[in-house]
């Protein structure tokens, strides 16, 4: 008698060509492809539940997910047979059993992303999918100053898309850092969660500090209009780069 177990996955993906992480009908999305590839492997339909969904365009570099299966492949085995099967652009990092209370999106309790920019006055045409071109003047000490007015609790509605169905916009941001090496711009946010396109907004409107302004920033906290804030930033740029939890 075999005995099902919840396997956590860290996993690796370049999201260029994928449509998200979420499954969606007849579009090649991370979630799609590790459920189709762990059927192949097991014989069994599964649910890969991820602990947030990254859009498409979008890259993860320690992506947690789980599955539950009966099949009693040995953990090591399970890793080894999968990666043999998923495609070149994604690749599970590591796996450990854990208990099933255990969930990715609802046990996290840190997460943090990434956003590369290239500062070239011309734009690259090699990895150009995994980091985004800004051949623009930037302003880094006020941006580092602006960037501390987003610390802590606040209701981020105006750093949200309107295409959501959250009706809760308060989230926590533990930490911002700005970092510039050469043409390379690196920004890095921690917090307790992050809306839809909240990221890329929060580094488009800083990265437009100079015409923005610090006074629209705090407007758009306790208003939530999102015009008074910088542009939505692609996609490509940005990698969701750790999860944590309680140990």
């Amino acid at each position: 008698m075999t005995m099902k177990r919840k396997i956590l996955m860290i996993i690796e993906y370049n999201g260029a060509h994928f449509y998200g992480w979420q499954k969606q009908s007849g579009k090649r999305t991370v979630q799609g492809e590790l459920e189709d590839k762990i059927f192949m492997l097991t014989k069994e339909k599964t649910v890969v539940d991820g602990s947030g969904r990254t859009d498409k365009g979008v890259h993860a570099l320690n992506q947690v997910a789980t599955v539950e299966i009966e099949n009693s492949i040995p953990l090591a085995n399970f890793k080894i047979a999968l990666n043999k099967l998923l495609s070149d652009d994604v690749v599970v990092k590591k796996v450990k059993v854990v208990g099933f209370d255990f969930h990715p999106r609802f046990s996290a309790k840190r997460k943090t992303y990434e956003y590369r920019i290239d500062l070239s006055k011309t734009r690259k045409a090699i990895n150009f999918e995994q980091v985004t071109h800004y051949p623009y003047k930037i302003n880094l000490e006020r941006m580092k100053e602006a960037s501390k007015l987003l610390i802590g609790k606040h209701n981020f509605k105006a750093f949200c898309s309107a295409h959501t169905n959250v009706t809760n916009f308060e989230r926590e941001i533990y930490d911002i850092k700005i970092k510039k090496v050469g043409n390379s711009l690196t920004f890095t946010l921690s917090g307790n969660g992050f809306l839809y396109n909240m990221v890329r907004i929060i580094v488009g409107t800083l990265l437009e500090i100079d015409k923005v302004g610090e006074e629209n920033i705090i407007k758009a906290l306790e208003s939530g209009k999102r015009n008074l804030l910088g542009k939505t930033m692609p996609p490509n740029g940005l990698y969701l780069k750790n999860v944590e939890y309680n140990s």
